[in-house]
C-alpha cells in the first residue's frame, strides 16, 4: 500500500506574539519622539539650524517613521497570521488521509457549536430568504405576510437567529405547534414554543364538585403538596367559595388647567344623576361589558378614574379598555379642556401590587373555606391544630405585617395561582394581582379542628381569549369543564374558573403550611426538587 506523507508547509509561522511586537514598536516610538524634541530644544537654544542632523538624529527619524507606520496598521499583523493559518488548514484538509487507510488523522479541537449545529439546509428559495433576513434586507417581523405559511416562517426566523447570533436552538422545539393560532394574538416573531409539565393535583372537592386541577410547573413537590391539601379537604366533606365581586377595572388619568376643573369632572362622574348616560355609552361598545361603578381621585390638576364592569366569560381588559375610550370622548364634548394623559394611569392597577386591588378588588374577589378534622390534620397532614393555628398567626400574618407585605399574608399562593394560570391559558404577569391573598386559620369545635380560609380579592382570569384558545390550554380548561364561554349563563365560566383556583390555593395552604409547622419542608424538598442527573453531562 503506497504511504501518503503530509507536504511541508513552505510558509512560516510569525512566531512572536502580537503583544510583545506592539510593546516594543510602542517603546520604539515614544523613546524616538522624546529624543528628537529633547534635540529640537537643543538646537533652539543653541541657534543651530533644525536642518543640521547627526547620525543619531537620522537613526532616531528613521525609528520614528519605522514604528508610526507599524502602529498605523498593526492589526493587519494579526490578520496576516489568521490568512496564513487558513493557508495552512486548507492543505491540510487537501491531504488528509482516505477513510480506507490505517493512518488517523488528528483530532480537530472541540468547538462550542459545530458549524452543523448552526446551519440547517433549506432550499434554495428558503436560503436566500434566510440570507435576506440575516443582512436586514427583510424584517424578521414581516415573515408571516411575506411567505402566508406560519411554521415555514418560524422556521426561517430561527435559522437566521442562529447564524446572526452563533448559538444555537437545538433544545427549543419548532414543530408540533400550531403557529397559525397565537398569529396576531399571542406572540409575534415565534421561534418555537418552551414545554413546561403539567400535573394533577385533586380531586379537589368544592361546592359539591370534584375537579382534578391542572398545574403546569417545573418547581418539584408543588403538585405533589396541593394534591395532599386537596386529600385532606376531601377527607373532611369538601371546600365552599364565595363570590364576592366581579369586575375588571381601567383607570384613565386626563389633566385641566386647573384642579378646580380636574374637580368639576370628578363630581359629575360620581353624581348618580349622569351614571345612566355614562353607563348607556360605556355599554354600547361590547354585548358583555356592563358598567358597574366609577370611582375618582384628584391628583392637583389631574384626574384619575377608576372603572369598573362585568366582562363575561373574558378576563376583559380590550373590553373595559374600549368602553373606557368611548366615554372620553363622549366627556370631551361636555369638557373640552380635558387632556387625556393616558387611557391607563396605573390606577387601575395592573399586573403590579396596589393596594386598590387589595381593598377595592379586581377582576373576581372570593373567600374559600374549609373546616379540616382533627384526625384528618394528624394522620393526612401530619401535625396537630394548635401548632398550625399558631404559625399561622406568626408567619402569615404577623411576618407578613413585619416586612411590609401588600396582599401577601399567605404561605405560597402564587405557587397555585401561577401554575393554574401556564395551564389554562390566562396571561402570567397577572399572577401578582390575582395571588393577592390573605389565609386565616383558627380552632374551631371546642378546638379539636382547623377552620381554615383564604380571602383573594382580585383573581383575573377568564375562559375566552388569550392563550385561552391554544390546544394545550384549551383542554386544561376543559378538563375542569371551563372551557370557552357560557352562552346560558355568560361569565359563569370564568367565575367558576375563581373559585377552582381559590379552592387550589387553600388547598396548598394548607399543605404547606402542615409542612412548615411538622418540620418537613426541607425533608420533602429535598427528596422531590432536587434533580438526580450529573449536571456536567447533560451540559455536554
Amino acid at each position: 500500500m503506497k504511504s501518503i506523507s503530509h507536504k511541508p508547509s513552505t510558509k512560516k509561522h510569525i512566531t512572536i506574539p502580537l503583544y510583545l511586537t506592539n510593546a516594543v514598536f510602542f517603546t520604539l516610538f515614544f523613546s524616538a519622539v522624546y529624543y528628537l524634541l529633547l534635540q529640537w530644544r537643543q538646537k533652539i537654544r543653541n541657534s543651530i539650524p533644525l536642518h543640521v542632523v547627526t547620525f543619531s538624529d537620522i537613526t532616531a527619524i528613521v525609528t520614528f517613521f519605522a514604528s508610526f507606520i507599524y502602529l498605523i496598521g498593526f492589526f493587519g499583523i494579526q490578520s496576516l497570521q489568521e490568512d496564513i493559518l487558513d493557508e495552512e488548514e486548507i492543505i491540510l484538509k487537501e491531504d488528509v488521509v482516505p477513510s480506507d487507510c490505517h493512518f488517523a488523522s488528528p483530532k480537530p479541537k472541540p468547538n462550542k457549536f459545530e458549524a452543523a449545529d448552526l446551519v440547517t439546509h433549506f432550499p434554495d428559495e428558503d436560503e436566500d430568504i434566510i440570507q435576506s433576513v440575516v443582512e436586514g434586507k427583510i424584517p424578521s417581523y414581516a415573515l408571516e405576510t411575506k411567505l402566508d405559511d406560519t411554521l415555514r416562517a418560524a422556521s426561517i426566523r430561527r435559522e437566521a437567529l442562529q447564524r446572526t447570533t452563533a448559538k444555537s436552538l437545538a433544545g427549543l422545539p419548532l414543530e408540533g405547534f400550531d403557529y397559525d393560532a397565537i398569529l396576531g394574538q399571542c406572540c409575534e416573531m415565534p421561534v418555537g414554543y418552551v414545554q413546561i409539565p403539567v400535573g394533577i393535583a385533586g380531586p379537589l372537592l368544592l361546592d359539591g364538585s370534584e375537579y382534578s386541577v391542572p398545574m403546569a410547573t417545573t418547581e418539584g413537590c408543588l403538585v405533589a403538596s396541593t394534591n395532599r391539601g386537596c386529600k385532606a379537604i376531601y377527607a373532611s366533606g369538601g371546600a365552599n367559595s364565595v363570590l364576592l365581586r366581579d369586575g375588571m377595572t381601567r383607570a384613565p388619568v386626563v389633566r385641566f388647567g386647573t384642579a378646580k376643573r380636574a374637580a368639576e369632572l370628578k363630581f359629575f362622574l360620581e353624581d348618580p344623576i349622569n351614571f345612566d348616560a355614562l353607563e348607556l355609552v360605556f355599554n354600547s361598545s361590547s354585548r358583555f361589558a356592563r358598567l358597574q361603578n366609577i370611582k375618582c381621585a384628584v391628583a392637583g390638576k389631574n384626574l384619575f378614574t377608576r372603572f369598573s364592569c362585568s366582562t363575561g366569560d373574558a378576563m376583559g381588559m380590550n373590553m373595559v379598555s374600549k368602553g373606557v375610550q368611548n366615554v372620553l370622548d363622549f366627556l370631551h364634548d361636555k369638557f373640552p379642556d380635558m387632556e387625556v394623559i393616558g387611557i391607563s394611569g396605573n390606577y387601575c392597577s395592573d399586573k403590579k401590587p396596589a393596594a386598590v386591588n387589595w381593598i377595592e378588588g379586581r377582576g373576581k374577589s372570593v373567600v374559600c373555606e374549609a373546616i379540616i378534622k382533627e384526625e384528618v390534620v394528624k394522620n393526612v397532614l401530619k401535625t396537630d391544630v394548635s401548632s398550625l393555628v399558631e404559625l399561622n398567626m406568626l408567619k402569615n400574618l404577623t411576618g407578613s405585617a413585619m416586612a411590609g407585605a401588600l396582599g401577601g399574608f399567605n404561605a405560597h399562593a402564587s405557587n397555585i395561582v401561577s401554575a393554574i394560570f401556564l395551564a389554562t391559558g390566562q396571561d402570567p404577569a397577572q399572577n401578582i394581582e390575582s395571588s393577592h391573598c390573605i389565609t386565616m386559620m383558627e380552632a374551631v369545635n371546642y378546638g379539636r379542628d382547623l377552620h381554615i380560609s383564604v380571602t383573594m380579592p382580585s383573581i383575573e382570569v377568564g375562559t375566552v381569549g388569550g392563550g385561552t384558545q391554544l390546544a394545550s390550554q384549551s383542554a386544561c380548561l376543559n378538563l375542569l369543564g371551563v372551557k370557552g364561554a357560557n352562552k346560558e349563563d355568560p361569565g359563569s365560566n370564568s367565575k367558576l374558573l375563581a373559585n377552582i383556583v381559590a379552592g387550589a390555593v387553600l388547598a396548598g395552604e394548607l399543605s404547606l403550611m402542615s409542612a412548615l409547622a411538622a418540620g418537613q419542608l426541607v425533608k420533602s424538598h429535598m427528596k422531590y426538587n432536587r434533580s438526580n442527573k450529573d449536571e456536567s453531562k447533560v451540559s455536554s
